[in-house]
């Protein structure tokens, strides 16, 4: 890990939950590709996520080698299904659940604050 990966990592596990999301808008997440378009779905106690990963490596990590893509955040929540959400980096020490609510969240308190 280089120096400039372990500041962008120590900085993004110090910001809140809004502040993560907001950073996240635009950035890119990777997902494992299935043979069908659409995502693969996992089926957890708490509902149906896709896992999704902030780098290549973490979706390697995860599923091996495989056929993958990628997509922004906001993208991303636009085309899940109705009812999933994304789980991101779900091996990782700073796991989140991603979902269209907690986009709506940030924007909101965005505007609250005077537009962020």
């Amino acid at each position: 890990m280089s120096l400039r990966d372990l500041v962008r990592d120590e900085t993004f596990a110090s910001m809140s939950r809004p502040e993560r999301l907001a950073a996240l808008r635009s950035a890119r997440l990777y997902f494992q590709r299935p043979d069908e378009p659409g995502f693969l779905v996992c089926e957890t106690e708490e509902g149906p996520v896709v896992p999704v990963f902030t780098s290549c490596e973490a979706l390697g990590l995860f599923a091996g080698p495989c056929g993958w893509a990628s997509t922004t955040v906001e993208d991303l929540v636009e085309l899940l299904p109705e009812g999933v959400r994304a789980l991101v980096d779900p091996l990782g020490p700073r796991t989140f659940v991603l979902d269209a609510k907690a986009l709506e969240a940030t924007d909101a308190e965005g505007e609250r604050n005077g537009g962020a």
